[in-house]
C-alpha cells in the first residue's frame, strides 16, 4: 500500500535512539523527509546520516525541549530545512526517577510533566500555524500502556502520559476543521536496547546466558516482565509502521484517537 507520505516533512522528537529512531527509520523507508532530534548532536546526526545512506532524507536537530528558547530554535531550523513541516510526532520524554508512593516528591512529578506534556505543547504549538495555513498536518503525541494500566510505581510517569491522551483529544477537536488529525500512540513492551539489556540481565538471574538465542530469553523473562497475551514483545517496526499508516493522507477519518500496540495486555474496551 502507498502511503503517500513521499516529501512529506516530519519532526520526530527524541528520535536519536530507542523508540523515536525506530519511527524516523519508518518514515523514512516510507519516503518521508525525516527530522531527527535529540540532545545530542553526535548521536542525532548519527541517525540521521544512517538514514540518508540506505537511501533515505533526513537531517538532525537538536535542543533540550524543556527550554523555550531552544525549542523555538530547533523548530525554525526544521522548518527551514525543506517543506515545511507537517508531521511531528512527539516520542521525547521519558520515566525520570523510579519512585513509588513512598518516595515520591512533588518536584518529581513537575519535572516529569515538564519533560512528557510541556515538551509536547511546546513543539506543537509552534508547528500549528502552518499546518493550519496549508488545511493539512498530523501530530502523534506517543503516550505509554503505563497510562491505562498504571503500575504502582513511577505514579508521576503514569500520570503525565495520562495527560498526554487528554490533550490529543482536545486537541483533535480543535483542529478537525483545519485538515490536521491528532492522535495518541500508547506502546506496551517494546524490544528497545534498554529492554534488551534489561531482559539479558534478568535472564542470567534465571540461569540462562547473557548472549543465549532472544527467543530463548524473551520466552523466559518476559512473564516477569509482562502479562502479554501474545506471548512476545513488540517491535520498533511494529510501532513505525503503525505511525506510518496514522500520519498518512489514508488515515484522514481517524483523530482523537489512542492506539495501543501492547499484544493485547489491555483488559478494558
Amino acid at each position: 500500500m502507498d502511503l503517500k507520505l513521499d516529501g512529506k516533512v516530519a519532526l520526530v522528537t527524541g528520535s536519536s535512539k530507542g523508540i523515536g529512531e525506530g519511527i524516523a527509520r519508518g518514515l523514512a523507508r516510507e519516503g518521508a523527509i525525516v527530522i531527527v532530534h535529540g540532545r545530542n548532536r553526535i548521536k542525532a546526526e548519527e541517525v540521521a546520516h544512517d538514514i540518508i545512506a540506505q537511501g533515505g532524507r533526513a537531517y538532525a536537530v537538536v535542543g533540550d525541549l524543556t527550554n523555550e528558547d531552544e525549542v523555538q530554535r530547533l523548530t525554525d531550523e526544521a522548518q527551514a530545512f525543506a517543506n515545511l513541516v507537517r508531521i511531528v510526532i512527539n516520542n521525547a520524554g521519558g520515566s525520570g526517577e523510579t519512585e513509588d508512593w513512598s518516595t515520591t516528591q512533588p518536584e518529581t512529578w513537575a519535572a516529569g510533566y515538564d519533560r512528557n506534556v510541556l515538551a509536547s505543547v511546546r513543539v506543537t504549538t509552534r508547528l500549528l500555524p502552518s499546518m493550519r495555513k496549508a488545511k493539512w498536518g498530523r501530530v502523534v503525541n506517543i503516550s505509554s500502556l503505563a497510562a491505562l494500566m498504571p503500575p504502582p510505581k513511577r505514579p508521576d510517569y503514569a500520570a503525565a502520559k495520562a495527560a498526554m491522551i487528554a490533550m490529543t483529544a482536545s486537541l483533535a477537536k480543535a483542529v478537525a476543521m483545519d485538515g490536521i488529525t491528532a492522535n495518541t500512540v500508547s506502546p506496551g513492551t517494546v524490544r528497545s536496547i534498554s529492554l534488551e539489556e534489561a531482559f539479558r540481565k534478568a535472564a542470567v538471574n534465571q540461569g540462562l546466558a547473557a548472549d543465549a538465542p532472544w527467543m530463548d530469553i524473551e520466552q523466559k523473562v518476559l512473564p516477569m516482565f509482562a502479562q502479554v497475551p501474545m506471548g512476545r514483545v513488540g517491535t520498533l517496526e511494529e510501532i513505525a509502521d503503525a505511525i506510518a499508516f496514522l500520519v498518512s493522507p489514508r488515515a484522514s477519518y481517524i483523530t482523537g484517537a489512542n492506539l495501543r500496540l501492547d499484544g493485547g495486555m489491555w483488559p478494558g474496551l
